[in-house]
């Protein structure tokens, strides 16, 4: 019977030169793999061409590399690029490359389908299938920074967790990713390019202020009002507000990082007086500021962008109270690429 293989980069550094040594070499060995698997992004132990032809033998006898392939890229009118990501097992993921004038977003996936049930996510209507493991995460990261080099001329400039899942529900996997994005023997990033987007799950909110880890903070809100949110997200019916924002004071108070609300106006369902009166009390709670986000239709259900004057509503309460919002423009309408509302088919 065949023994199934390692995967190598869930292997520490400390494990890899223990490895050599048992076999006979020296233990820097495992520092060359372990930068070629990590800062060089080798996609496989041929490509660790400093290393000897018997060396990489022993390694591909004994390990695999399970690479994330690009299988499609997409690139949109106004320079959005998504990526098609097939997995080892084959299943599928997406991660998108948002440019502006001055700056590269990845916006990258955390599960294969989600843990939540948000109605207005595509994402959503697929059953969480698999957390990513932390090697997978870093090569969405990876693809998109080479992207961004070879596209715009400069390395990659942000990160946000706004892909495909929960990243809070896949948090020590998502964890080992930033701690290699952010080491020097990784990306070299610093934490506060990364935000981590979520749905809100209190308990893992205040986990990751107790990290310590310097990573910004974004929740998707959609309402300050349980009755309306519990629509839109019947998961937080077990999250109620009073919850969320007491994980929120959390938060702030232990990192003093302000919090981005993430908050999409929908016809007939959040647009308003009562529900911008709600937003603007709950924004006042926590040091905050709001995007408003202009909503991608998944379908033609009870889901549908609010007219410009309900959007300008919000904005005139907002302001009003000293509250910092931006309107933040759906990137890639053309090829369907908006982060958070990724849809995939799964081989």
């Amino acid at each position: 019977m065949q023994i199934e293989k390692k995967d190598i980069r869930a292997v520490s550094k400390e494990l890899l030169r223990e490895f050599f040594v048992t076999h006979g070499d020296k233990a820097f060995r495992g520092n060359q793999v372990y930068e070629w698997l990590w800062s060089k992004g080798a996609h496989s132990f041929e490509d660790m061409t400093n290393i000897s032809k018997e060396t990489r033998a022993m390694l591909e006898s004994n390990f695999v590399i399970n690479h994330i392939k690009v299988d499609t890229i997409q690139r949109s009118d106004d320079g959005t690029i998504k990526n098609a990501v097939r997995l080892h097992d084959g299943l599928v993921v997406e991660s998108v490359l948002i440019p502006t004038n001055t700056r590269t977003t990845a916006c990258v996936s955390s599960q294969v389908g989600c843990s939540l049930d948000c109605n207005f996510c595509a994402t959503a209507r697929l059953k969480r299938m698999r957390n990513l493991e932390p090697d997978e995460i870093y090569d969405q990261v990876l693809a998109i920074d080479k992207e961004s080099r070879l596209y715009y001329n400069h390395p990659l400039s942000n990160i946000v967790f706004m892909g495909m899942g929960e990243p809070l529900m896949n948090y020590n996997n998502m964890m080992k990713a930033i701690e290699m994005i952010t080491s020097s023997e990784g990306l070299g990033m610093s934490p506060k390019r990364i935000m981590v987007s979520t749905s809100g799950v209190p308990k893992m909110i205040k986990k990751l202020a107790d990290d310590d880890v310097k990573v910004k903070l974004a929740v998707s809100l959609h309402s300050a009002i349980d009755e309306i949110r519990s629509k839109i997200m019947p998961f937080s019916k077990n999250f109620p507000l009073a919850d969320l924002r007491e994980s929120l004071e959390y938060w702030y108070r232990k990192t003093k990082s302000k919090i981005s609300y993430e908050y999409v106006v929908w016809k007939d369902i959040n647009d308003n007086k009562e529900s911008i009166d709600a937003l603007v009390k709950f924004c006042k709670y926590v040091p905050c500021k709001v995007n408003l986000i202009e909503y991608n239709p998944i379908d033609d259900g009870e889901f549908q962008q609010a007219s410009e004057e309900a959007t300008n509503a919000y904005i005139k309460a907002l302001e009003a109270s000293g509250i910092v919002v931006k309107v933040r423009r759906s990137r890639g309408k053309d090829i369907d690429a908006a982060c958070g509302q990724l849809a995939n088919k799964q081989a």
